[in-house]
């Protein structure tokens, strides 16, 4: 009996605790996501090793085989095949394969969260993270503190805060919506509320000129997730005129974003930030040129850069600023390929109503907008985001979907006659 009471009660952890602690963990790893990189890659590694006594063959081959599971897999594959063709000492190959791997979490996130109820405790826990680094950054800005990391940014950096503090006005502008459709007013002038905050801290006290990019792109996604036209219309005449406001008393963004047609014109005369830009894409379609079917090998950025460096100087580009760029020049057309189909899928799966659904697809978008500037998927703490959310909500997503077959074969897309 007390072997049978062992076994039991190990069926009953496995099927009752785990699942929680899981799910806990993967909650933490997103509320650490805006603060610490080594708190991140932790609890990344106590999510991963709790979640696989959860799962099983079936519910993991049913993610790998379906679009928005299986792309993700089918760039890391080709990343690691990438490593044949590389010319590189092995330490760089495996560190550039490494970048990709990480996608391999997103099917395993997806069969997590597909089949489990707290998927609102990520989103939460990633809320109140943003929330607490926000009151930080205020408080910052009116004491005239500045902790290392530039005024108005205590962790990490300006690109990635901006990027935190879009994605959370953007869910609250979506539940303070739908709070003032269901009549919820005092809940829905709240969220409203502190989603101005965010915006407000981007435009005041620190920002990323990517994410003013960004945010005009998102502000249209609102207005057409409406279901009417007078709500889409009256969504993105409110979010203009507050970015209109926001723009003429914010001397601040004004200079930031006038700056980049200066900083082109003397690019040759001094460093800039935009001029070095475009220097990056001129050198990213020379190397492109050189492989343009397989590319040069996974973790060849640096090698390849280098023999483009100038040779008036001694620091040179790892990095082309371009996620396109990143994988193109290390995978050729194959891998942008790849890239650009898992961009699609990831987004086709949120193209739906519903706050999951809609997370998810800010996070893509802004993946996607973002990547025009930067290689977030090459990036710590972008690269977490995008697989966190797109795992956790699109496993959410999939939950819902009322289409999955009882055989749980992949869900199929609603018929148009329903």
């Amino acid at each position: 009996m007390t072997a049978m009471n062992a076994i039991e009660s190990l069926h009953d952890f496995r099927r009752d605790v785990l699942p929680r602690l899981t799910a806990g963990l993967a909650a933490a790893t997103a509320a650490s996501l805006p603060w610490s990189t080594s708190a991140t890659g932790i609890l990344v590694a106590l999510w991963l090793v709790s979640s696989l006594p959860t799962l099983d063959v079936a519910s993991l081959r049913r993610e790998v085989l379906s679009a928005p599971g299986g792309l993700p897999v089918v760039l890391a594959v080709i990343a690691a095949a990438g490593m044949l063709w590389s010319d590189v000492p092995w330490s760089e190959r495996l560190n550039g394969v490494g970048l990709f791997l990480r996608l391999l979490m997103i099917p395993v996130l997806f069969a997590q969260f597909r089949r489990s109820e707290y998927s609102t405790w990520v989103g939460a826990a990633f809320l109140v993270s943003g929330t607490m680094l926000l009151a930080l950054v205020w408080a910052m800005f009116y004491l005239g503190l500045d902790f290392g990391h530039g005024p108005g940014v205590p962790v990490k950096d300006y690109i990635t805060q901006s990027g935190v503090f879009t994605m959370c006005a953007f869910a609250l502008i979506y539940i303070g919506f739908e709070r003032w459709v269901d009549r919820r007013r005092v809940l829905a002038v709240a969220a409203a509320a502190l989603a101005l905050l965010f915006v407000a801290s981007i435009f005041y006290v620190s920002t990323s000129r990517t994410t003013l990019v960004v945010i005009p792109v998102l502000l249209l996604l609102v207005g057409l997730q409406r279901a009417s036209w007078r709500a889409s219309a009256a969504c993105i005449l409110a979010g203009l005129v507050v970015l209109v406001v926001m723009w003429a008393t914010s001397p601040y963004v004004r200079v930031r974003t006038t700056s980049v047609a200066d900083e082109i014109a003397e690019a040759e005369v001094r460093y800039t930030s935009s001029g070095a830009r475009l220097r990056f894409w001129t050198n990213s379609l020379l190397i492109l040129g050189e492989a343009p079917i397989l590319g040069h090998g996974t973790g060849m950025i640096t090698e390849t850069f280098r023999r483009y460096a100038d040779p008036k100087s001694s620091e040179f580009a790892t990095n082309p600023h371009n996620q396109i760029f990143a994988v193109g020049i290390q995978l050729g057309a194959v891998g942008i390929a790849a890239l650009l189909a898992m961009w699609a899928a990831h987004w086709r799966l949120f193209n739906r109503p519903g706050l999951a659904a809609w997370v998810g697809l800010i996070a893509v978008t802004q993946n996607i907008v973002g990547s025009l500037f930067n290689s977030h998927l090459m990036d710590f703490t972008q690269a977490w985001i995008y697989i966190f959310a797109v795992g956790v909500f699109g496993g959410a997503v999939l939950h819902d979907d009322r289409t999955v077959k009882p055989d749980d074969s992949p869900p199929r897309p609603p018929s148009p006659n329903r």
